[in-house]
Order: C-alpha cells, then structure tokens, then sequence
C-alpha cells in the first residue's frame, strides 16, 4: 500500500510540475546535454559535429520512477553557422506519464576579438515541440480499496469527461555564449546566457479550460573557467543559476582534468545543487569519446525522512570528431 502511495505521487508530481510550477527535467551532468542548456552551444566543437546522449534515472526503490533520457547532435559549418537537433524525454508512473521536447536549434559563432580571434561570441535560437500525456484510467486511488474486498479496478472515482490524455505546444528559445579559447593563456573563460519557452506556450489537458496555464520562461546563467595546472592538469570550477516561475535550482563544483597517456584523459570532481544534493563525477575522455557517470547523494530534508532511493544516477556518452590532437585548444566546456 505504501508503495502504491508512492506511484501514485510520482505520477503526480510529474503532472504538477508542469501545470504549476512548470519545472522542467534537468541533468546533473548538464554540460553533456548543451543544446537543452543553451541552443548557442549549437556547434561549440573543435570538430565538424558532435553527439551525445544521457540517461538519468531518479527513486530507484520505487515502482516505474522517473527516467530522463537526452540525445543531442549538432554540426558546424564553414559559415559560422551551426545547427543541432535536442531532443528529451522523460517518463514516471503507472499511469504511463510522458513528456517530450524536440528542439532544432541554430547558432552564429562569427563574433570573434582579441589575438587571433580566439574570444568568441555566440548567438543561438532554438524552436520545436513539447508534448506530454498519461493514461487516466490507469490512476489508482485510495477509495478503490475496499475492506474485505482488497483492490477493485473498476472506477477511479475521477471525471475527465472534458480532459485529454496528451497535449503539444510549439516553444522556442535563445541564448548567447562567450568563451575564450586563446591556447596561451592558463586560465579560459566561459560563460553563457539562454532563456527558454520565450513564447510562453499553454499548456492544459483540458478542453474547457478557459484560461489554461503557461510556461513560464526558464532562465539559465552558466559559466566557469579553465585553469591549467600544468601541461597535462587543469581544474575547471563551474556554476549554474537556473530560475522558472517560483523554482531555482543553483549548482557549484567543479572537476579535475589529468591526461593519463597520449589522447587519455581521466576527470573526477563534485558538484552541489543548493539544498538538495551533491553529486560526485567520474569521466574518461579517450581520443573523441567522452564517458561520464555520476551519481547524486541527496542533502536535502528528504534524507532524513527516511525515503530510501531518493538520490539519482547518471551516465553519458559524447563522441566529437576533433581535429587533431592540441589539448591546449579549450572550445568546448564539458560541465
């Protein structure tokens, strides 16, 4: 009975979080999916393209919880023009919630000053879909269990005459990056600046909603730096400030960068999201392949209430064709 309390709030949740508070799913490894966090990183490669993918899986102890799965790919081109395909979809509960974002998106990388033009501005757009939906006869409450009888299907005592299972809404977004990639320097600079569903797309399951509810626009300011320890370590603080409607979500940390053997390189670091939970990484970058894996260790206040599985865990994979092997180029900040 507990676990089935348990489903049902999850189902919940994922449906409120869109209706109300409007939160959108998120990474802890957020630099792995950089179309979703800004469409300027559309084409921040030292190569001609870039894809990756990530899967994050949240309250493992419970029955269908939340899984989020992230698949990007972008390319560059010889015009300073840069495209990406975003795509995320999130599913939880018996109830077979889902949502969907596909987003195409489009950057232009040909602001560039300083030595050589190695600081560069980028400017990015992003348009596309959100969809989501679940199956309301699949909702379970409380008034169907009887005494004596146990569990009784039939009727969950709920009345969506006039609701629908899915709704999509068109959304766009933009954003705008600034590095500094000069190969001289021991410290980079990165940063950057994008505010989603810009459009403020409606969002309701139903029909005869009179004044259905929006999204409310998803502001996010990322940025860090490269520092160079030496000719084969470097360190690479980062921060992350995102707010939607009420919702703010804050994260600090950083990792350390050490090439093991020629086009091997080992990262290990930690991040803290603001009263909710740190995250250790683990990641090996071999020739143009990333793999990373994280996991978050909840610090919030569900920790001592005694929900077990509440933390999260993530694994990601990105692979870009570089261009040859000067480490010392830094283009692309990967958290």
């Amino acid at each position: 009975m507990k676990k089935m309390k348990k489903i049902i709030l999850i189902a919940l949740l994922g449906i409120v979080s869109f209706a109300k508070a409007q939160v959108d799913p998120h990474f802890s490894q957020y630099y792995m999916h950089p179309l979703w966090l800004n469409p300027a990183l559309t084409g921040a490669t030292n190569g001609d393209y870039r894809v990756g993918v990530i899967d994050r899986s949240q309250w493992s102890s419970v029955t269908k919880a939340f899984s989020t799965v992230g698949l990007s790919a972008d390319f560059t081109t010889s015009k300073n023009l840069n495209f990406g395909l975003s795509l995320l979809q999130q599913t939880a509960g018996d109830a077979g919630y889902k949502y969907f974002n596909g987003m195409g998106s489009i950057s232009y990388s040909g602001i560039r000053f300083g030595r050589e033009g190695t600081k560069v501005i980028t400017f990015g757009m992003s348009a596309g879909i959100i969809s989501q939906g679940f199956d309301f006869s699949k909702l379970k409450g409380g008034y169907q269990y009887k005494p004596y009888f146990g569990f009784e299907p039939i009727g969950n005592g709920e009345n969506f005459a006039n609701g629908k299972k899915s709704t999509s809404m068109f959304d766009m977004g933009a954003g705008v990056t600034f590095f500094d990639a000069d190969p001289d320097k021991k410290t980079n600079f990165f940063g950057g600046f994008s505010a989603a569903h810009i459009t403020q797309p409606k969002n309701s399951f139903f029909v005869s909603s009179a004044t259905p509810p929006t999204l409310d626009i998803r502001y996010t300011l990322h940025g860090g730096a490269r520092v160079l320890l030496s000719e084969n370590s470097s360190i690479v603080p980062n921060a992350l400030i995102m707010k939607e409607g009420k919702s703010q979500e804050i994260m600090l940390g950083g990792y350390w960068q050490i090439s093991v053997i020629e086009e091997v390189d080992l990262m290990a670091g930690v991040n803290y999201r603001v009263k909710d939970a740190f995250y250790p990484y683990l990641g090996l970058n071999f020739n143009n392949l990333i793999v990373g894996l994280s996991y978050d260790v909840n610090a919030s206040q569900m920790s001592t209430t005694g929900a077990k599985g509440a933390s999260s865990y993530e694994f990601s994979l990105m692979y870009s064709n570089r261009k040859g092997t000067d480490k010392g180029f830094f283009k692309c900040p990967r958290f």
